[in-house]
């Protein structure tokens, strides 16, 4: 809901007749902004009635806190066979030079970053603001272990530009240092050139925030949002970050080397009941078949 508001505001989607000047003046806000708190929350009523009568897919906007665990199960062993066939993947990274992860500040990002992330096989976590120290710690000692095994190691970062969401990279460079990692920080998003070239909605900074000066002093009294950004912008700027530092002969190999695995899963799968006859002749099964 919160990416959908920050598209209908940087589009101007939302109605002339929403701009509440009195509500702006009391709570400090430029008189004519659309971009307030009750147009969010009028937003989110229209959302969820249209989705209530039918208007909405109820597909088109996903939860992602909320999920139910289930446990898996087959029908038969062929049937595990022939699903883990085109699951069936390798380390594409394997001979690469580099290691390349991304974080994002915000979990309600997730979504957004899922799939060029999972195509180009590169983790990816939210950081829910300033890292806590002890996933810190972790990601430095599972980043010393690609260094000490010769790879470069480059955190890819996504944050708001405000006065905490600017400092976050800071504080990463530092705190992975701190414990003893040497890896490169690549803040890809959201930077000043991007608000300029896409012109995202802003925000006014905090003011109680600790950074608040330094940040006004160079930026001025507004701030923007990384939800802002579309999120093709989104995926296009990881993508051009990390195939930077793809070697393209290695990866095309590694591909190689996972498609012919998959063949031969799915062979294996075509052909279980000769397989399960071959066990069960040699011994090693009770012959059981489907």
């Amino acid at each position: 809901m919160r990416q959908l508001y920050y598209q209908f505001i940087a589009k101007d989607l939302l109605p002339e007749l929403w701009i509440d000047r009195d509500y702006n003046l009391k709570h400090g806000l430029p008189a004519d902004t659309k971009n307030t708190m009750k147009n969010y929350k009028h937003l989110g009523d229209i959302i969820n009635d249209g989705r209530l009568a039918g208007l909405i897919d109820w597909l088109a906007i996903e939860d992602r806190t909320r999920n139910l665990q289930m446990h898996a199960s087959w029908a038969s062993p062929h049937s595990i066979i022939r699903a883990c066939a085109d699951q069936y993947t390798v380390d594409l990274w394997a001979g690469q030079s580099h290691h390349v992860e991304v974080w994002i500040e915000k979990e309600a990002l997730i979504g957004v970053i899922e799939g060029i992330c999972t195509e180009l096989r590169v983790p990816y976590c939210a950081c829910k603001g300033y890292t806590s120290q002890s996933e810190m710690w972790e990601a430095a000692q599972r980043l010393k272990r690609y260094e000490k095994a010769g790879r470069d190691t480059v955190v890819i970062h996504l944050g708001d530009h405000d006065p905490s969401g600017l400092d976050m990279t800071r504080d990463i460079q530092e705190r992975l240092e701190l414990f003893g990692s040497t890896a490169n920080i690549d803040r890809i998003a959201l930077t000043w050139e991007q608000i300029e070239e896409y012109g995202p909605p802003p925000n006014p900074a905090k003011t109680t925030d600790a950074r608040y000066e330094k940040y006004r002093e160079q930026f001025g009294d507004d701030s923007w949002e990384l939800d802002a950004l579309e999120p093709q912008v989104m995926a296009d700027l990881i993508r051009d970050a990390v195939q930077a530092r793809i070697d393209q002969d290695h990866w095309h190999e590694a591909l190689e080397r996972q498609q012919t695995g998959r063949d031969q899963l799915s062979a294996v799968s075509r052909r279980w009941q000769t397989v399960v006859e071959f066990l069960g002749s040699n011994g090693s099964g009770d012959g059981e078949q489907e």
